[in-house]
């Protein structure tokens, strides 16, 4: 790598740090080599001369100086001619760097190999592509790691190489994590390797049987997790299909079988010990597993031994070959197999077309036969052998065991590697090998090794460089925090592998801050920890269930809360059963819905929430009929909502006096109509007694008065204006009668926003508290006080109980508390501190922040369950409630929110059937047509409220034709409608 620090040791194990540079500053001629000093560094013992090892293959510049020594260190190393004979038969090191030039990649090609890597990706999670990708991106069916809660007795089989282990894994949870482990190692003989796939899974149900046995636990039925390291194609957690055998495997009749039934059939076929096969796993993903029990941010398993292998956790909606959107799953890349289609033809060398030539599976794994130490000692064989058929090492001598296949271990390519005895060992293993090497040939040697382990390290930092970059994606990120979890007999023991490999992704993934983890324990831990994950997972899951399930009504619940209501609405109209109804079924003097005659100009106020508007609503007749409306919003403060009477409404006309200013109308005293949505009595049009405050207010003085007057008063305090109220009127009225200027059929209004109420127009025959029999009538039927007098006692839960006792107003709109958006946020927030009190989430640690009544909006349910919102941005909501959430914790929040809000809707949509039903048999019809107008933020913002109320309607009243229609214009449009329509009335009755 360019800009290394070279070092050079002497056979007696001396070491001396040399310039940065490599590259010859240039060669003489006359058979005198001209070096930069930084190629030497000072004559050994017998006065040879000692050459320097780098690996940096950087060029002179052209037209460079050394006016500050040489021009590649700037350390004043000037040049020097020695003569060859003070080196005989040496081969400089340079010499060696150009003979494998090829295998020394620069930072441009590694950004281009890791860019065509993530490419690859994309091919094999494709739907369409995956059949003809090489890298084959398999799921894994392991969708989280450990989050350190994990407990109980666990065993693991893990085969990925020559070697097989047998584990039983003790994972406690007792506010400490601990782990405790015994294991056995048993060898694989190579005829089992290359034998019956029967005969292999026999021996493994043996090995089992003889550690069962030293444990004395035969008799006990634990789950077990088998690591089985080999690519793999998965269906389920516990069913794995072999694709290919890799590592010199080759057992027959096993490759398009499931793994998991041979070994179950082999256990079976012993009858003497029965477990559970909870999991299979890769060994990688098994690394990734065990390293995330210590690193909870570890999402990135990789292996460099034998073999090599990444996995690492990819987003559900990016995985075609798996149904599902929500929450991520580990990917088993196989990463061995990149280039098998090509894309790696231009930087694979002489040396990896005869490896591959020559081993069990050509044309396969190509990538794998770069890096891993199965094949790295026999890459740096087939060097030496060419170089010594050419002359250039060894006096061109060639001993059997050089020559013979996997003679030249990749253990020897670490100890050659090693700083300090690195020469001594080169001289050693060369000579074991039947060679009689110079201190020159051991030179060579050690710089080959260096060539080769360094190529494989960069390949390895560039492929993962591209997950790590994936993964950033994924999150949206600026910065990545990542970590890795890392095992394999080539990172863990060659001495400059770990390093030379963070060096890579840290060049090319500046913005990234990536920690690696050596697993210690080994994958098949990771194994046990897997199917100590999913035990979790299942007994989390069903505990969560069963909290769950009170909040999830059948059709024979909805059936019955439609029916109570019908009883109540019976009760709130009867003259003598009014005074103890719980929903008031309130006349509103509204008798008439718009004809399309209305026309002028009008004010409206309207008060419903936390927000408070004024319009000016142009209503117009015949060929121009529409309505023009101007409008502006004003807030009203905490303060003044739970002030007093006279405060409130002397706000409210002092944003009355800002509009009028603001349209340039101050000396106009028009006709106003005043949305008032709280429950009034209403004995006339323009009277209306303020029976409770809902949404909030608090406000004194105000309960049991008449709202216009004290509107009227608040006006005459000012004494800047005079208006004439005409009408005051419930925003569900409003809705509805702007709904109805559109369309005929719309005799309904509903609200679910921060508070919710119906209304519907009824026969005045059954409008006991109102004289006159013939007509309709409007009703505000107040229904969020359903259930006030313990009729939804059966339906409502603990968290309905909690939100209700710690409210403004307990025991008092029961039903509004179930359903509106003023309170389901903290239904959601009270579920998931319970949730965490249990453990069942954030690993059970309550943010002082998520304590906090209110915190958790109804808005964040509209947001967290939006079907284009993924979990990283439900992930950024709990973050900014002060909650470190994993991906599971973001799953588990979007369906606590999911449940509570299709509560609502149902119930919403259960009152709705009532209303709908009423109005059909009140007129005598076998099928009634009638249009709905809705509003509030609740239904039009949430993504699928909506949907959910109307498929209960539909199911609740299957003799109605219901349409909904959303009041574009808000309720305020509605009180001057009522109003223009009063006016209209008025004036005909002047005529």
């Amino acid at each position: 790598m360019a800009g290394s620090r070279g070092w050079i040791s002497s056979l007696s194990g001396h070491s001396t740090h040399l310039c940065h540079s490599s590259v010859v500053c240039s060669r003489g001629l006359s058979g005198t080599v001209t070096l930069c000093r930084g190629d030497l560094s000072s004559k050994d013992g017998n006065g040879q001369w000692i050459a320097a090892q780098y690996p940096s293959r950087r060029k002179r510049p052209r037209g460079s100086r050394s006016r500050r020594g040489c021009w590649m260190c700037h350390r004043g190393c000037a040049r020097v001619s020695i003569p060859p004979g003070d080196f005989p038969g040496f081969v400089p090191t340079f010499q060696i760097d150009k003979y494998l030039y090829d295998m020394r990649l620069s930072e441009e090609t590694l950004q281009e190999v890791s860019q065509r890597f993530g490419k690859e990706m994309e091919k094999g999670l494709g739907a369409d592509t995956n059949p003809t990708a090489s890298v084959k991106m398999l799921p894994t069916f392991v969708r989280s790691t450990p989050d350190g809660t994990e407990d109980g007795d666990f065993l693991a089989l893990d085969l990925g190489g020559t070697n097989f282990r047998v584990l039983r894994v003790k994972v406690s949870d007792n506010g400490l994590q601990k782990v405790e482990m015994e294991n056995q190692i048993y060898a694989i003989p190579e005829e089992l390797m290359r034998g019956s796939g029967v005969q292999l899974f026999d021996h493994i149900a043996e090995c089992l049987a003889n550690f069962l046995d030293k444990l004395n636990i035969k008799d006990k039925k634990l789950p077990l997790g088998f690591t089985f390291s080999f690519p793999c194609h998965q269906t389920k957690l516990d069913e794995s299909i072999l694709v290919t055998w890799t590592k010199g495997f080759k057992c027959s009749s096993v490759e398009g079988k499931d793994v998991v039934s041979m070994l179950r059939k082999s256990i079976k076929k012993r009858g003497d010990f029965d477990i559970d096969i909870v999991a299979v796993v890769n060994d990688t993903v098994g690394t990734m597993m065990t390293c995330g029990y210590d690193d909870h941010n570890c999402e990135v398993g990789l292996i460099v031994g034998t073999g090599t292998n990444a996995c690492y956790m990819e987003e559900m909606r990016h995985i075609d070959l798996v149904e599902g959107d929500e929450g991520r799953m580990c990917i088993n890349m196989e990463w061995g197999a990149f280039g098998d289609d090509g894309v790696l033809k231009d930087i694979r060398t002489e040396f990896d077309h005869e490896i591959d030539m020559g081993s069990l599976n050509p044309g396969k794994q190509l990538f794998e036969k770069m890096i891993s130490g199965m094949y790295m000692g026999e890459l740096v064989r087939l060097i030496l052998v060419k170089m010594a058929k050419e002359g250039l090492l060894f006096g061109g001598r060639l001993t059997p065991d050089l020559l013979t296949t996997g003679h030249f271990e990749t253990r020897y390519i670490s100890a050659i590697e090693k700083e300090k005895e690195g020469l001594q060992k080169a001289h050693e293993i060369l000579t074991k090998l039947g060679l009689e090497p110079s201190h020159e040939d051991c030179v060579a040697t050690l710089r080959i090794c260096q060539i080769v382990s360094t190529r494989s390290a960069n390949l390895c930092g560039a492929t993962l460089a591209a997950v790590l970059r994936r993964i950033k994606d994924n999150k949206g990120v600026e910065r990545l925090r990542s970590t890795v979890g890392v095992d394999g007999s080539v990172y863990k023991k060659h001495p400059h592998f770990a390093r030379r490999l963070h060096k890579t992704v840290r060049k090319l993934l500046p913005d990234c801050e990536i920690r690696f983890v050596r697993s210690e324990d080994g994958s098949g831990k990771g194994a046990a920890m897997v199917t100590a994950v999913a035990y979790r997972l299942a007994a989390q899951h069903k505990a969560r269930q069963k909290i769950l399930e009170a909040l999830k009504l059948s059709h024979e619940q909805l059936l019955e809360v439609k029916q109570r209501m019908r009883i109540e609405m019976e009760k709130g109209l009867g003259k003598e059963t009014h005074a103890e109804a719980a929903v008031k079924m309130l006349p509103t003097y509204v008798c008439s819905t718009p004809d399309g005659t209305e026309k002028g100009d009008f004010l409206a106020l309207d008060l419903g929430g936390t927000n408070f508007r004024v319009l000016l609503v142009r209503v117009r007749n015949g060929m121009r009929r529409g309505v023009e409306m101007h409008n502006k919003i004003y807030s009203i403060p905490v303060e003044i909502m739970q002030g007093t009477g006279e405060e409130l409404f002397d706000h409210i006309v002092h944003c009355i006096s800002d509009f009028l200013e603001y349209m340039g109308m101050k000396g106009v005293s028009l006709p106003l109509g005043f949305t008032f949505s709280f429950p009034c009595q209403q004995t006339s049009l323009d009277e209306g007694i303020l029976l409770k405050w809902t949404k909030g207010f608090k406000a004194t003085g105000c309960e049991g008065e008449d709202v216009v007057n004290l509107l009227k008063e608040a006006i005459h305090r000012r004494e800047e204006f005079d208006l004439d109220v005409v009408a005051v009127v419930n925003d569900t009225v409003g809705t509805m009668m702007t709904c109805g200027y559109e369309d005929p059929y719309c005799e309904v209004g509903l609200i679910v926003g921060t508070g919710s109420n119906a209304c519907y127009m009824e026969e005045m025959r059954n409008v006991e508290l109102v004289e006159g029999e013939e007509g309709r009538m409007c009703i505000n039927m107040e229904w969020g006080a359903f259930g006030d007098n313990g009729c939804l006692d059966d339906i409502r839960t603990e968290f309905d109980l909690a939100v209700d006792e710690l409210s403004l107003n307990p025991g008092k709109q029961r039903f509004e508390k179930m359903i509106s958006g003023m309170y389901l946020g903290e239904i959601v927030r009270n579920i998931l501190i319970d949730f965490t009190k249990r453990g069942l989430l954030f690993r059970g640690r309550i943010s002082e922040r998520l304590k906090t009544r209110g915190i958790f909006e109804t808005k964040f349910l509209s947001q967290i369950e939006s079907d284009c919102l993924a979990l990283l941005q439900v992930r950024s909501i709990l973050q900014h409630l002060g909650l470190e959430s994993t991906c599971d914790d973001s799953i588990i929040v979007k369906e606590v929110c999911a449940v509570v809000a299709r509560r609502a809707a149902q119930l919403c949509g259960a009152g709705m059937a009532a209303v709908v039903d009423k109005i059909r048999e009140n007129r005598g019809l076998d099928f009634l047509k009638v249009t709905v107008g809705v509003d509030g933020t609740l239904y039009k913002l949430h993504p699928h409220f909506s949907t959910v109320m109307h498929e209960t309607v539909k199911q609740l009243s299957p003799k109605c034709e219901v349409t909904f229609l959303q009041s574009e214009d808000g309720s305020g449009k509605g009180a001057a409608l009522i109003t223009a329509v009063a006016c209209r009335i008025r004036e005909a009755g002047q005529r």
